[in-house]
């Protein structure tokens, strides 16, 4: 069964399975200790920080291992804000970034701090001008990815870094998507990665602070990891997560051309086959494993259902696929369409039949998904046309919306409007980018008795 959700977990790495094993029978000891069971460990554990730092591009000294990603950007941010408290409590963000850097800016927000998020555009970069004119003379941390975890937009880190550095703010870079395939470009200040993206065991995370970096640890202090991250090391995993990372490296050069060369096809057969179809995301600048497309009048939720029943593990970020009812905040701040969306990560090794097969299996998928709810398959114009309508969807989720809307857009004149009422959070971003690919005009948003009324006039 092909697996391409590796943006959410790569496949456990073959060396990172021969190391752990290896560090089960050798790493069990208190590192700590000096007799020689704890010197041994100590030794295993001193090795993994070398590997790492050096894939890294930082000193030994300067990086820690946390109990996850998650845990690294936590520590990272709230240690650096810490750290720099004289200076102020504003920090600087991206509008894309993890759900772990957006929930830490909102407790800081909470705490009394404040947060500016900058904007993207649809590629899903930051434009590092406007970036800059984020930094204020209290920032004391400014925050950017460098490649997005849904649409594999790498973002401009070098660019921004340097704004970072004139205007004496420190950069943390969540570089979990992208560590895998090389080091981080440009003078970051701090940095941090996830294992269990390049193919490393769960539940080890790792943190970088360059030296002259204010940072002040927070909560009860530890003796362990240079006090920045409490508790016994979970040494087997350790050592499991810098030798598969070492060995991705090694990998990575060939496998980036080769994964890179399907991902697009995928972005272009797509495009061919799949009508209605909306690939996001920066066609050069990306991330060589990762697409995401989003397909018109279709619920996210079967379509990926639909998929693992042909034997396909893919991802979404749709919102009739999450817990939140609300599309993801990346592709919403992007401005594209949210429904139907499907995230393709290929992990190493994919082979090029099954990307084929997904190729062939794909676009019957979404016909019959599109059937089912009664999507159109064209818009015909009625033979009398009335001066406007009012859609009632309210109380009705994506994609129907918007199915509602392509269903009656050819019943109006050219120049007539048609007004959808929805309170679906999805509508909001969905109708618009329904009007830009079927080139109608959007004309605005109103307020209703019940959600809003989404107002768009006929063009052709």
């Amino acid at each position: 069964m092909p697996y391409f959700d590796a943006a959410s977990a790569a496949p456990l790495h073959p060396v990172a399975r021969q190391a752990l094993l290896a560090a089960l029978d050798e790493g069990w000891a208190d590192p700590a200790r000096l007799y020689r069971e704890g010197r041994r460990a100590r030794l295993l554990l001193d090795a993994a920080r070398e590997a790492a730092a050096d894939a890294v591009g930082c000193r030994p000294d300067e990086l820690v291992f946390t109990s996850s990603g998650t845990t690294a950007v936590h520590a990272g941010i709230a240690g650096a804000l810490s750290g720099r408290r004289r200076v102020g409590r504003h920090m600087a963000l991206s509008a894309v970034e993890h759900s772990s850097v957006l929930h830490t800016a909102a407790a800081h927000e909470a705490a009394g701090g404040s947060f500016t998020e900058v904007p993207v555009e649809r590629s899903g970069a930051v434009d590092p001008a406007t970036y800059a004119t984020a930094l204020r003379p209290d920032t004391a941390l400014a925050c950017l990815q460098s490649a997005n975890h849904e649409v594999g937009t790498e973002q401009p880190v070098e660019e921004v870094a340097a704004f970072c550095a004139e205007a004496g703010v420190p950069l943390l870079v969540d570089a979990a998507q992208s560590l895998g395939w090389g080091p981080v470009a440009g003078g970051w200040s701090l940095l941090t990665g996830s294992a269990h993206k390049w193919g490393g065991p769960a539940g080890v995370g790792l943190l970088a602070v360059r030296k002259g970096v204010r940072f002040a640890p927070q909560g009860p202090a530890g003796e362990r990891e240079s006090g920045r991250a409490p508790g016994f090391e979970n040494l087997p995993a350790i050592v499991a997560a810098a030798a598969s990372l070492r060995a991705v490296r090694d990998e990575a050069a060939a496998e980036a051309v080769r994964l890179r060369a399907l991902v697009g096809r995928i972005r272009s057969v797509v495009a061919e086959r799949v009508g209605d179809v909306e690939v996001v995301g920066d066609p050069e600048r990306r991330l060589p494993h990762l697409v995401t497309f989003s397909c018109l009048y279709v619920d996210g939720e079967t379509l990926l259902h639909e998929l693992d029943r042909h034997g396909f593990s893919v991802s979404s970020g749709s919102s009739c696929t999450s817990s939140t009812l609300e599309p993801s905040h990346v592709l919403k701040a992007m401005g594209v369409l949210s429904e139907g969306n499907v995230r393709v990560s290929l992990p190493p090794g994919t082979a090029e039949a099954d990307v084929d097969r997904f190729l062939e299996v794909l676009p019957g998928v979404v016909a019959e998904v599109r059937e089912r709810l009664g999507a159109p398959v064209s818009v015909a114009p009625s033979p009398a046309p009335v001066a406007s309508l009012v859609v009632d969807a309210l109380g009705r989720r994506c994609p129907i919306p918007v199915i509602e809307l392509a269903r009656v857009i050819g019943e109006v004149p050219v120049g007539a409007t048609v007004t959808v009422l929805a309170d679906d959070e999805a509508a909001r971003l969905d109708i618009p980018a329904w009007c830009e690919m079927r080139e109608q005009e959007y004309v605005g948003e109103e307020p209703a008795d019940r959600g809003s009324a989404y107002v768009v006039r006929r063009l052709s």
